[in-house]
């Protein structure tokens, strides 16, 4: 039986530190990104910079499972954690004031996924 789902590695420990952290912590954001990673190349994520600056406030946390691109403009700080950045995108968020950080480090960080904001 051929596998499903994705086939890199990073990735795939990735969806499994989000269910343990959702199993022992029960933040239920960390189980909603990872189904939200778990599914086929095609329907995966992209969010452009200026999406952040429109649904977000300054000093909030969003996760976007998926990858963040530089299209926009961002004129407040936040706080981004992807499974990856371009590099537009990444000076824009830091010129802003912000911060870049992938989703293992804020699982270390917020454990419970709490005040956190999901864009997809």
């Amino acid at each position: 039986m051929k596998r499903t789902g994705p086939t890199n590695v990073r990735l795939r420990v990735l969806i499994r530190r989000l269910r343990q952290a959702y199993r022992k912590n029960g933040g239920r954001a960390w189980r909603a990104v990872a189904e939200l990673l778990d599914r086929p190349r095609r329907k995966r994520i992209a969010v452009n910079v200026g999406r952040i600056n429109r649904y977000t406030r300054p000093e909030d946390v969003v996760v976007v499972p998926g990858k963040v691109l530089g299209a926009g403009v961002i004129d407040h700080p936040v706080t981004v954690a992807a499974v990856d950045f371009s590099k537009a995108a990444m000076e824009k968020i830091e010129k802003a004031g912000g911060k870049c950080m992938r989703i293992e480090e804020l699982i270390e960080i917020n454990p419970t996924a709490s005040r956190i904001k999901i864009l997809g």
